[in-house]
Order: C-alpha cells, then structure tokens, then sequence
C-alpha cells in the first residue's frame, strides 16, 4: 500500500507538473509583454505578502502532519480524530486573524510603494490574492494535512493541478483579451472557490468516519508553534529576497529575480513532488520499526540528492540559453546576467539537498530543540542580505541568502546524524562531496562542448538528451560508492513491484 502511494504521489506530482509548467512559463511573459515588467514584479510582490500572512497556518500543519503519523501508523481513527478537531478548531480562529491581516495589507502596502499602478488596483489584487487563502483556513486546510499524512498527497496535486490549469487558462483568455490585473485575480478567486467543493466532496465520499466535534487532543499539536519558527526560516529564504529588492531595487529588478526563480522553481517543484511522495513512508516507518527507517533513510537520501544534483546540472546548462529566447523583445530591463545562475544553483542546491535531514528533524518531532537555530539563520539572511544589497544589488540578495545557508545546512546535518540518526554526520557529507565532484566535472565538460540551443525545440531536445545520459551518471556513482545501499533499494522496489504484479493478478 505505501508502495503504490508513493508511486502515485511522484507520478501524479511529476504529470501534474508538467501539465502546469508551459503554462506557468507562458503567463509571466505575456504579462511582461502584455502589462510590462512593473506589474510583473507587483504581482511576485504581493504574492509573497500572501506567502507570509500564511505563516498564521503554517506551525499547527507541520505540528498536524507530524503528530498524525503515530496513529495513522495504528489505524487508529480515535486519534486522528482528536488531531483534526484541534486542528479545525486552530484554523477557524486564525482564519479570521487572516482575513484581518489581509485587508490592513491592501491598505498600508499601497502608500509604500512607489508605481504608476493605481493604489485601488493595489488594494483589489491583494484583497482577492489573500481572500483566496482564507479558503484554506475555513474548509480544507485540515483535510490536506490528512492526505498527506497518509500518503495521499497525489489527490491533492490533482485538484491543484486542475485548478492551476484553468487558472492559468483564465489569466492567458483574460491578458489576451485585454482585461486589466484586477479582473485576472478575480478570475483566480473564483476557480479557488471549486477547489474548496473538489475536496468537500473527496472527503465526504471516502472519510465518513473523520468527526470533527469530538474532544480535540492539544497536546499533540503542542509544538505548533516551534514548528512556526521553522517555517519563518524556510518563508525567509523563499521570500525576503523579493521584498528586500521591492524596497531597495525597484519592481522591475524584481521581474528580473521572479522570472530566474520561477524557472528554477520548476525544478525545486518536480523534486518536492518526490520528496512529498516519499516522506510519508519514512514518518509512519519511524514510529513502526526504527531498523527499518534507517535503512529506509539511507536509500532516500542517497538518491534524493544524486536526484537534486542532476537536475540541477541540467539547469544549469539550459538557464541562460532559455532565458535569451524568453525575453527576447523585451527592452525595459536586461534580464541576461551571467552569475545569476550561479548563485541560484549554489542557493537551490543548499537548500534542496539537505532536505533528507531536515525530514529527520521534522519526523521525530524535534521542532522545540531546533528552533532557535532556525532563528539564527533567519537573522543572518536578513542582515547578510541587507548589507550586501546595497553593494551588489540582485547578486546581494542572494549572497545573503548562501550565507546563512552555509551556516544552517551544515548545523542540520550534524544535529540530525548526531542526535536522531546516532551516527557519524561524515556518512552525509561523503555523499555532498560525490554529489559535488561529479557536478561540477558535468559542467565542465557541458560548457567545453559549447551547447547554445536557438529554438524552445533545441531546448526540449538537448534537455531530455542531458536527462538520459546526467541523472543515471549520478545515480550509478552514488551506488556504486554504496553498493550496501544500493542492494536494499532494489530489494525494496522489487518487493513492491512483485506486490503490485500480484495485485493485478488477483
């Protein structure tokens, strides 16, 4: 069973991915062409606005998730009843919380920024992006939590992915017949609004036994708010960078960073879709057999990584080839930088491949022993990035961001061998430095073969050519470093494979 979810998480999380990313590449370049790079940028700027109002949420769902895996793991119904109530009871009083906060945002952030763009059209762009989160607060936030606790998470995706396409198929009809920003959001309000009764009814048909008014279990939510802190940490590294550069760069340098972020976000997407489908497997394990969670363990962060690590590398190779042909046209700022990519990837490597650790931390619960790290790292990106944007601009930001990066990757790889895994930290860093080395000989020997794909065709081309031939060269280096690992994991996917054969038998 939690072999068959896990393939349905990564195949309906990497399907739904794809189905989404030309559109998701075609609506910032026709808004670009279409409204220009300013409200380009006001619309990255807001959203990540929405992003931090989310925060209200985001400690009682990691908490939820966490304390959810015991009785799942139990099939014990009692208890996962208990968590939803508190759960449901948290979200409707921060709910209200929310919706306050996101209209004394529709007011105030209007009279600070300087833009040719209405402050009325502003206030309804922030108004309906943030009224569109309260829907999570009040109907379907718990039952998300519930899913993906269980290994459901590929019936999530599928409704977000069916909602992001008619989404995006509004905003382009919309931009194309002319319509100005306010009635494009209001169109995304609207189609949110079905994704809210899409899961009602999911719900409703297959949980009829989830009672939300029986006696909520508090306690075992209690680190909601250690798992807050985290969540500021990860919403900072995520989401400062766009506001520090509204504030000292202005909302077209924030186009810039938006349009080189979102095409790596592609790829942080498909690989936390993976992520998403996998993790499940490690929480309920830990809580059943702990010989079988490390061994677990040792085959999802091996491969994980070498997965984070090629995907990257061919990033890398197509960023700036891409971006030529996809501002092409476009005069009002230059978006062809050569250490952009650079910085991105080291950022997006650190933040990405110490994912398998942090899972670790998040699994055990130990969210109140490593907060104030969290906090530490948060200030230094705040103060890094403030003091290097005066100095370097666009680069600032993100150098800010690297450095406290260096600092928490590393803290997170040692306190999870040390203090949850019980183990030398020297195991993970073997597997950085192969992941390293080989990365860098990959892009060596790319930039020596000159590849300088002219069409959006060469580009799809060369991509999967780099594809077939760069992630089996990380996955056969790592094993072959690992061959322990490496014989567990095909033991394990056989075994799954042979269950399903079964299955389809029977």
């Amino acid at each position: 069973m939690k072999g068959r979810r896990s393939f349905y998480n990564i195949i309906f999380g990497i399907g739904g991915q794809i189905l989404t990313i030309a559109l998701g590449i075609v609506i910032p370049r026709l808004f670009i062409s279409t409204l220009g790079s300013e409200v380009n940028g006001l619309m990255s700027s807001i959203t990540q606005i929405v992003v931090y109002l989310g925060l209200l949420e985001a400690g009682v769902g990691g908490a939820s998730i966490q304390a959810l895996y015991s009785p799942i793991s139990k099939g014990d119904k009692d208890g996962v009843n208990g968590i939803l109530a508190a759960t449901s009871q948290y979200y409707r009083k921060t709910g209200i919380w929310y919706c306050v906060a996101v209209v004394l945002c529709a007011i105030i952030y209007p009279l600070f920024i300087t833009s040719n763009i209405s402050r009325i059209s502003i206030f309804a762009v922030i108004f309906l992006t943030g009224m569109s989160g309260a829907i999570n607060f009040f109907f379907q936030g718990k039952f998300k939590l519930l899913l993906t606790a269980e290994g459901k998470s590929y019936v999530v995706t599928i409704v977000a992915t069916i909602i992001n396409l008619l989404t995006s198929a509004a905003k382009i009809a919309l931009l194309l017949l002319g319509y100005n920003i306010v009635l494009i959001q209001l169109s995304y309000f609207i189609i949110s609004i079905l994704q809210m009764i899409i899961m009602w009814f999911y719900i409703k048909r297959n949980y009829k036994w989830i009672n939300l008014s029986v006696k909520a279990n508090y306690d075992a939510i209690s680190q909601k708010n250690s798992v807050l802190v985290h969540q500021v940490s990860g919403l900072i590294f995520n989401n400062t960078d766009v506001l520090v550069l509204t504030v000292f760069c202005g909302l077209k340098v924030v186009s810039v960073y938006v349009i080189y972020n979102m095409l790596f976000e592609i790829v942080n997407t498909a690989i936390s879709n993976i992520n998403s489908g996998i993790v499940f497997v490690l929480g309920q394990s830990y809580y059943e057999d702990k010989n079988k969670y490390m061994k677990l363990y040792d085959s999802y962060e091996l491969y994980y990584m070498a997965m984070v690590f090629a995907l990257y590398a061919i990033s890398y190779v197509l960023i700036l080839p891409f971006m030529k042909l996809y501002t092409a046209g476009i005069t009002d700022i230059n978006y062809i930088k050569f250490w952009l990519p650079v910085l991105f990837v080291i950022l997006k490597l650190l933040l990405c491949a110490r994912t398998p650790s942090m899972n670790a931390i998040n699994v055990s619960g130990r969210f109140r022993e490593t907060q104030y790290r969290s906090v530490f790292e948060s200030t230094i990106n705040i103060v890094a990035s403030l003091i290097f944007v005066k100095y370097y601009g666009i680069y600032g930001v993100l150098m800010g961001t690297i450095v406290a990066l260096l600092y928490r990757t590393n803290d997170i790889i040692l306190y999870s061998n040390k203090h949850i895994l019980k183990r030398s930290p020297w195991i993970t860093y073997k597997r950085w430095l192969i992941n390293v080395t080989v990365f860098l000989a990959i892009i060596y020997i790319t930039t020596n073969l000159h590849i300088f794909p002219t069409t959006y065709i060469n580009i799809v081309g060369i991509a999967i050519v780099l594809a077939i031939t760069i992630i089996p060269i990380f996955f056969i280096i790592g094993s072959i470093f690992e061959m322990r690992v490496c014989k567990y994991t095909l033991s394990y996917v056989t075994k799954y494979i042979g269950k399903g054969v079964n299955n389809k038998k029977r």
